[in-house]
């Protein structure tokens, strides 16, 4: 298979989007992206990131590709399990400590950190809008993490999350409660839901 082709691949892969750091990791030289821009089969959108013409930008999925340790956490995370009708005004995500959140910040993203063994717990993949998958925290974790930023929030946020959550059929309260433990929210989350209950 030539470079082309494997190139044409993984575009078709990505549902029309590709990354110049996925290309090289795949040992296609950097050139056929420049060929296949210059026939106008892709359009740069940004910095290493190129689309076909009939491709939706999908920016969640985007921001992922050239960002992969950004997890999509509390708002956001909460719209793309359908706990809130809001849409989120900006992209929440959260990185591991130590993490130069600079870029993002200036991108307009609300950034939160958490120590680097916290990071990865209760991940899982959403689909965007559009289809594409992303890493986000589950329903259990991103409850927990609005719990703990409950003070920098729309209260009514917080509790139309909590009252989906616990009215969904696929919930798990025992997830929930270790969350809540290891994230030492677990007396102001068991306060909310004797409320809610």
């Amino acid at each position: 298979m030539s470079y082309r082709e494997q190139l044409e691949n993984l575009i078709a892969d990505n549902n029309g989007i590709v990354i110049t750091h996925e290309v090289e990791n795949r040992g296609i030289p950097r050139h056929y992206l420049t060929l296949l821009l210059r026939e106008g089969k892709l359009e740069r959108v940004s910095r290493g990131i190129y689309v076909t013409p009939d491709a939706f930008e999908d920016e969640m999925y985007m921001l992922q590709m050239t960002k992969p340790k950004v997890v999509f956490s509390h708002e956001t995370a909460l719209f793309l399990h359908d706990l809130t009708d809001r849409d989120p005004l900006e992209w929440s995500v959260t990185v591991p400590s130590g993490y130069n959140a600079t870029n993002l910040r200036d991108e307009g993203i609300q950034v939160y950190t958490v120590k680097r063994s916290l990071h990865v717990m209760g991940t899982t993949d959403l689909e965007t809008l559009f289809g594409r998958k992303v890493t986000a925290y589950n329903k259990e974790r991103t409850i927990c993490d609005i719990v703990r930023n409950r003070n920098n929030m729309d209260v009514a946020i917080l509790h139309e999350a909590l009252k989906r959550y616990l009215g969904s059929k696929d919930k798990n309260v025992s997830l929930l409660m270790k969350y809540a433990k290891e994230l030492r929210v677990q007396n102001i989350l068991r306060n909310y839901m004797e409320i809610l209950l």
